[in-house]
């Protein structure tokens, strides 16, 4: 069933009426061809969800009668912040779609000194602006209850000065060896804390950069082999989704 997001004054759940505007108009109607009667999902991005059906088409509104609402159990109820170094190409679309599908609450883009790609304001305005549209694309895919927000590019002191609020802060590093250390990081994770995960560009992490936030993150392994950017980011992801899943089973069991 295709899944749509509005904003919270669209609803009007005392009416069983909700209002869908803007470009998800267009798509409805002559890219779906959706016709009176058919049922979809709406999010609000909190916590509910609605079944509606489609009511009438209006001149620039989809007015949709809602069937009943539920909480949805979508959602990690950890905060997983991705601090993705910027890569070469288009390697960043591919990555905010995966971790938005990975259950990530945040992604932020960050300019490290091994990056090859250097945006300027306006591009950096631009590139954001396309970013955001990938992950509600992926997070309408994926059935999020809500779409992550992607940032605007920072710093890298920034990007660190951001996590610093964070309860947990992990940093797979191709020169960390043992996975020891890996699995007690991970383990330490619990149920409701937010967790910031550093990812370095395609030429890794300077030694600086490391040096900026020893004793103040976690250093891991991803195993003993080098993994591209890309790839980094999905396994610590899955790693964390893994174990804050079986954790949440284990507790309510």
């Amino acid at each position: 069933m295709q899944r749509f997001f509005v904003e919270p004054y669209q609803i009007q759940e005392e009416e069983h009426r909700i209002s869908i505007t803007g470009g998800d108009v267009n798509h409805i109607r002559n890219v779906l061809r959706m016709k009176t009667g058919e049922e979809l999902w709406i999010s609000d991005g909190g916590e509910k969800e609605y079944c509606c059906t489609i009511e009438s088409f209006e001149e620039e509104e989809v007015i949709l009668h809602i069937l009943y609402a539920q909480e949805p159990e979508y959602e990690l109820p950890n905060k997983i912040y991705l601090f993705q170094g910027l890569p070469k190409a288009d390697k960043m679309e591919l990555i905010i779609q995966k971790a938005v599908e990975l259950g990530v609450y945040e992604i932020i883009p960050v300019a490290m000194k091994n990056c090859v790609v250097k945006l300027d304001a306006k591009k950096a305005a631009a590139k954001t602006a396309r970013w955001q549209g990938i992950a509600e694309s992926a997070a309408k895919q994926s059935k999020r209850s809500l779409i992550p927000k992607v940032s605007e590019p920072v710093s890298y002191k920034e990007a660190v000065t951001y996590a610093m609020k964070l309860d947990q802060k992990l940093v797979p590093y191709e020169n960390e060896r043992g996975m020891a250390a890996t699995r007690e990081a991970v383990e330490a994770v619990r149920p409701g804390e937010s967790i910031g995960i550093f990812i370095g560009p395609e030429g890794g992490f300077a030694p600086e950069e490391i040096e900026a936030v020893k004793g103040e993150m976690k250093l891991i392994s991803l195993g003993s082999r080098i993994l591209r950017t890309e790839t980094a980011g999905f396994t610590t992801l899955a790693i964390l989704m893994y174990h804050i899943e079986t954790s949440c089973l284990e507790k309510s069991n």
